[in-house]
């Protein structure tokens, strides 16, 4: 019994002890809290995101910089010959359309460029002119009012001269996957090749439209290449 009356006051010593050195220091082995470490980690993953994005955007603007000292983008011109074009920003196409006599409808849809082959060289290996030609396919469509179906011709505008690839009848009804789209122009008749190419001549779709193109479409891609990343970097850019 003296022995435990003796032990009880130093059972509470220690245990008041204890206590104060726990109010004291609450985290005796300097542990971080759980909340502590996710903001760090928080705050060094929002840092590596703005280092990030900083580097991006001081790419875009250095490759926007070079692009502009090398070309001065040019007005598209809204009119060629009797065509009027159409130019929506961020497309890949134009469109052009005329009317041509009572009651034909003409419109052309021009590809940006889609294809290229290289150049022919002299006998030495050099080349003559650039190292490729760029190639644009124009869709030609001509009507003649309601019910009157659509002929069509498929194109191919090299720089300096326009090529027949298909000639086609579209109507109203027609589904493509049931469409049949005729021979090879190529395999025609030669005559009859050549009455074609007069007939599109006749309505201002010749080598001279293919020259047209070609310079439009080199403005238009380099003016969409610029536009593409300044949207790139606006979106960037944006909180």
């Amino acid at each position: 019994m003296a022995m435990a009356r003796l032990i009880r006051p130093l059972r509470r010593a220690l245990i008041s002890s204890s206590k104060s050195v726990s109010q004291k220091n609450p985290n005796p082995l300097n542990l971080e809290s759980p909340i502590s470490i996710v903001t760090t980690r928080s705050y060094i993953s929002e840092m590596r995101k703005a280092a990030f994005e900083g580097n991006i955007l001081r790419l875009i603007r250095r490759e926007i910089q070079y692009k502009l000292e090398l070309f001065t983008p040019k007005q598209p011109v809204l009119e060629y010959d009797s065509f009027i074009v159409d130019d929506r920003p961020g497309e890949q196409f134009i469109t052009l359309k005329k009317k041509f006599g009572e009651k034909e409808e003409i419109k052309i849809e021009v590809t940006m460029f889609d294809g290229s082959i290289p150049v022919e060289k002299s006998d030495k290996g050099i080349p003559i002119g650039p190292d490729v030609e760029f190639h644009i396919t124009l869709i030609v469509n001509i009507s003649k009012g309601e019910g009157s179906g659509i002929l069509e011709f498929v194109c191919s505008a090299w720089p300096d001269s326009i090529e027949i690839v298909n000639v086609l009848v579209r109507w109203k009804d027609n589904k493509p996957d049931q469409l049949y789209m005729g021979p090879e122009f190529k395999d025609l008749d030669d005559e009859l090749q050549e009455s074609l190419f007069n007939f599109l001549e006749t309505r201002g779709i010749d080598d001279d439209l293919a020259i047209f193109v070609h310079e439009y479409m080199k403005n238009k891609d380099k003016t969409e290449f610029i536009r593409w990343m300044g949207t790139v970097r606006s979106f960037i850019e944006k909180k």
